[in-house]
């Protein structure tokens, strides 16, 4: 399994980032290898996402969620292998710390390539920064899901 960690203080306050977090079907926006994310329920999601090229889909399951900390989750069925969590930390009132951690399997040559030469890594760093963009754009904002989720 492979690993990424990435961080990115955005200009909003934690409540914000979170609320959008949870604004699944949102992601295409700000996520570029998302084509589309279908809540299914409150702990299960449908994706679809284009990886090195290759369309791929499958379904997430939300393992742990609490409002203004976390969101945690599991791939379980399809083509990809992975888990991750988002947490976000206050910094200020009007500034908050969201840190990814994906740790996932790469599958196929392009993937384990792209492993090599950190290609992950700064797909998702480049993520966070398309969603600071959206995220400090109040047109942007759309709902939240305050809900909570332990498992």
């Amino acid at each position: 399994m492979t690993q990424v960690i990435e961080t990115i203080d955005v200009d909003v306050p934690i409540a914000v980032a979170y609320n959008q977090w949870t604004q699944f079907e949102s992601f295409p926006h700000f996520l570029d290898f998302v084509e589309s994310v279908a809540q299914l329920d409150d702990t299960h999601t449908h994706w679809k996402v284009k990886i090195a090229g290759a369309e791929r889909e499958f379904d997430a399951e939300i393992t742990e969620q609490h409002p203004d900390e976390r969101v945690a989750w599991n791939s379980i069925g399809g083509d990809e292998n992975h888990a991750g969590v988002v947490t976000f930390h206050k910094l200020s009132d009007s500034t908050t710390r969201v840190t990814v951690q994906l740790d996932w399997e790469a599958e196929g040559f392009a993937e384990k390539v792209g492993v090599v030469f950190g290609v992950d890594n700064h797909a998702i760093k480049k993520d966070l920064e398309n969603f600071k963009q959206f995220i400090e754009q109040p047109a942007n904002r759309s709902g939240a899901w305050r809900g909570d989720v332990a498992r």
